[in-house]
């Protein structure tokens, strides 16, 4: 009741009011902490620079490390695109009998990178890598070790063709494949590889550490994915 009253008396005249000791006193109380909370509400011009060197700060911190994770998680996104298509030519070979092929290349004009899947026979049609799955193709890189059809070569090379392609046959098996040269410490050949891998921040040509990689091992064309080291 007294809060209320000395509410009441703020509107009225000072010189109108007529209060009694202890009332006198809380209301000015209530009128100093008032006052004081007035006079520090918001923050001062240092306050808001302190706070935004943090958070700049902070992000500079944070940046690299979501970057490397969005690059991280494209890259398998695409990874997951190549065997998809081969899967999808396998699949193509044993369903209607005939030798189906899988070739990739890089788009001089778009630099997309692209990918036909085709009877062996006939011409490949070229479509984004990726687009179906929301990665655009111009942002990462993509090679292979394959010197000809089903022949894997010394090293990984972003030099592509459509001569440079995976074929089945009407199993679903590699004819004539060459899965490369056991070189020590290995005990296995290397197999047929496509690499996928983020451009180095340096020089977008070349790759950098980040790479992901589907690997053909067999003749019944058995297909595994790996990633960084294991796809140079």
């Amino acid at each position: 009741m007294q809060g209320a009253a000395l509410l009441r008396l703020n509107k009225i005249p000072k010189q109108f009011v007529v209060e009694t000791p202890k009332q006198a006193s809380l209301a000015n109380r209530l009128r100093y902490v008032s006052a004081y909370f007035q006079k520090d509400a918001g923050f001062s011009l240092i306050e808001l620079i302190v706070v935004m060197l943090l958070v700049g700060i902070l992000s500079a911190i944070a940046a690299p490390g979501w970057l490397a994770f969005v690059n991280r998680q494209q890259v398998n996104k695409v990874n997951d695109a190549v065997l998809a298509a081969l899967q999808q030519a396998q699949r193509e070979a044993k369903n209607k009998k005939l030798n189906y092929s899988v070739s990739f290349q890089k788009n001089s004009t778009t630099q997309n990178v692209e990918v036909a899947i085709y009877r062996s026979d006939g011409s490949p049609t070229w479509k984004p890598l990726g687009a179906d799955i929301g990665v655009s193709s111009n942002k990462f890189l993509i090679g292979t070790n394959l010197s000809s059809e089903n022949t894997a070569g010394s090293s990984v090379s972003d030099t592509l063709s459509a001569s440079t392609k995976i074929t089945f046959d009407y199993m679903g098996t590699l004819p004539n494949a060459n899965f490369g040269t056991i070189t020590a410490p290995a005990t296995e050949a290397p197999g047929l590889k496509i690499v996928v891998a983020v451009p180095n921040s340096a020089n977008s040509t070349s790759a950098s550490s980040t790479k992901r990689c589907v690997i053909v091992k067999t003749l019944l064309g058995s297909m595994l994915t790996a990633k960084d080291d294991k796809c140079s």
